[in-house]
């Protein structure tokens, strides 16, 4: 049975996307049957996999709404290991419609839980807001994974997150847990950066990754070529952190298991 862990931040440009993109084409490298699944209406998840948005079938709009069994619109990548469920800009129009539908803060969950035996893990890219496609993430989440930019304001919003995690484990998801939280964009240079790092350790105690995701041309290039970074520069300062950060992962999630 397949694990399943949100990537998620309500703030946008923390690192979500590159985080899905990376993290499940490093733990795919380990051997292990990933599904990325794409529910951020901007698909940049899917673009990261090279997927053509305007070519795709079906997508997790469709899933969610219904209108299509799940196995019928994941898509095969040609990295090693790694399925995605991907999105399109249809998925724009998912918060309004969910909203008359019969159980809507559990679709993606029962949509996921119609493939979750063919797969290790399942990855979940989220949209950067706190609506109803990211509350069906976090009741669909075994997990959550938080990235966090070192940046001022870091930790602005995360209070209100925290709340919504808290409220989804009380209402529809009592298993959901902090997988961990993922320091990206590190400068150990700056003064800024140190504080930062100091903040979010205080804020998640013994939850922060020990790896950091530095700021790395390489990474930010990679989405454009429609590559995770193992595969378009693997001997990249980016990809070197990738690979530590799914270590770790997978460490504490077979601990966790065990």
């Amino acid at each position: 049975m397949g694990k399943v862990i949100s990537i998620i931040n309500q703030k946008g440009g923390v690192g979500k996307t590159t985080t899905t993109v990376n993290m499940s084409a490093g733990v795919g490298l380990k051997d292990k049957k990933v599904l990325a699944v794409d529910i951020d209406p901007q698909g940049s998840t899917s673009s990261g996999y090279g997927i053509n948005k305007r070519g795709i079938a079906h997508s997790s709009y469709d899933v969610m709404t219904g209108s299509v069994k799940t196995q019928l619109a994941i898509t095969g990548t040609k990295y090693k290991n790694v399925d995605i469920l991907p999105a399109n800009i249809s998925l724009a129009g998912a918060e309004i419609e969910l909203v008359e539908m019969a159980n809507r803060e559990s679709r993606l969950s029962y949509a996921l839980s119609q493939v979750k035996e063919a797969y290790d893990y399942i990855f979940i890219d989220c949209p950067p807001s706190l609506g109803l496609i990211t509350l069906n993430a976090l009741v669909a989440s075994d997990s959550i994974i938080v990235p966090i930019q070192c940046e001022y304001y870091a930790l602005e919003g995360l209070s209100q997150l925290m709340s919504t995690v808290r409220t989804v484990k009380r209402l529809y998801n009592p298993g959901i847990s902090i997988e961990g939280v993922l320091l990206t964009m590190y400068d150990g240079r700056l003064n800024l950066t140190i504080q930062v790092v100091e903040e979010v350790k205080k804020f998640f105690p013994n939850k922060v990754y020990s790896t950091t995701i530095p700021r790395n041309v390489r990474l930010s290039e990679a989405p454009s070529h429609g590559e995770p970074i193992q595969y378009y520069d693997p001997l990249s300062k980016g990809s070197y952190a990738y690979n530590k950060v799914v270590e770790e992962f997978l460490a504490n999630s077979m601990k966790g298991r065990g």
